[in-house]
């Protein structure tokens, strides 16, 4: 399946510094979940990864599986410059909808609001696939609307909720508490967990 925002409409956004998602850093509520994380082994994806200052802070925190996928190769050249010793092979230029490994967690940030959102039932049960049974879906949603098109696009929580519970319990799925601050209000955090029973 293909996006409707292709890899060349990425990388133009990134090579004119049309960036407005990219925050600079790690956010709080990510910040915060892998903070508790005890298992540094788990494999993690990160999809439209973009410059990935999560996988930066995982890496830098010893963490030994965590993959980036993003269409663009800009951001991918950028994290491999910035974080030199991050293995190459774990960066992964394609769509996120052609991958076929599995993963234990998956970390949500700004790519779901960059999809079109007639991808969004797709994206998860996309999602729902790449996770090993039991993984998890972890990371925030805009919860607001956007008076610009999209990209980003906007929506809220009975929206989303409609797309996931097909395949995920949901072990949080809330406004979160620690956005940073042009967010706060604005954001969901959660926490899915897949459905032993999903059908993907």
């Amino acid at each position: 399946m293909k996006q409707d925002f292709n890899a060349g409409f990425w990388q133009q956004r990134y090579q004119n510094d049309q960036t407005g998602w990219d925050v600079g850093g790690i956010t709080p509520p990510l910040q915060e979940y892998f903070d508790q994380m005890p298992n540094k082994h788990l494999r993690i994806l990160i999809p439209g990864c973009g410059n990935a200052y999560e996988a930066e802070y995982l890496h830098h925190n010893r963490f030994t599986q965590v993959y980036l996928v993003d269409v663009a190769p800009e951001p991918l050249q950028n994290f491999a410059q910035r974080v030199p010793d991050f293995p190459k092979a774990r960066l992964l230029q394609q769509d996120y909808f052609e991958l076929q490994d599995q993963y234990d967690l998956i970390v949500e940030q700004t790519f779901f609001c960059a999809l079109h959102p007639d991808l969004r039932a797709a994206y998860a049960r996309k999602t729902a696939q790449l996770l090993k049974p039991g993984g998890k879906l972890m990371g925030l949603l805009f919860d607001t609307t956007f008076s610009q098109p999209g990209p980003p696009f906007g929506g809220n929580s009975e929206e989303y909720r409609a797309y996931f519970a097909p395949y995920f319990e949901f072990i949080h799925f809330g406004k979160s508490r620690n956005s940073i601050k042009p967010r706060q209000g604005r954001e969901l955090f959660i926490i899915l967990q897949k459905r032993a029973d999903a059908e993907v």
